[in-house]
């Protein structure tokens, strides 16, 4: 495996933005598509302020964009950055699945035989 210290820098920004719960309310928030501040702030009962330095965690680890449409600054979900975090989760996950397999098929197996 090459390791590639870009992309583990990458996946540690991603996963410490996801550690928080508000931040985690957000990006499935954005799942719906694109919102403000202001209409990400409205279910928090924090500062637009805080929610706006959550966004910049978020945007920092580059897991939402911002954009500008006239006097609004609508934050959008990046979801390649996503589907890269789940890539790398799934590459885990179906290696114990595979060794859960096994085990299964030997625990089979020894039941048959006995």
């Amino acid at each position: 495996m090459i390791l590639d210290p870009a992309a583990d820098e990458r996946l540690d920004k991603a996963f410490m933005a996801l550690a928080d719960p508000i931040r985690r309310r957000i990006i499935a928030r954005l799942s719906t598509g694109p919102l403000t501040v202001n209409d990400l702030a409205e279910p928090f009962e924090i500062t637009k302020q805080a929610v706006s330095k959550h966004i910049q965690v978020l945007e920092s680890a580059g897991l939402v964009t911002r954009s500008r449409d006239a006097q609004r600054r609508p934050v959008h979900l990046n979801a390649a950055a996503l589907e890269a975090l789940t890539a790398w989760i799934d590459r885990y996950r179906l290696v114990h699945e595979q060794q859960f397999r096994k085990l299964d098929h030997i625990l089979n197996t020894t039941q048959k035989e006995s």
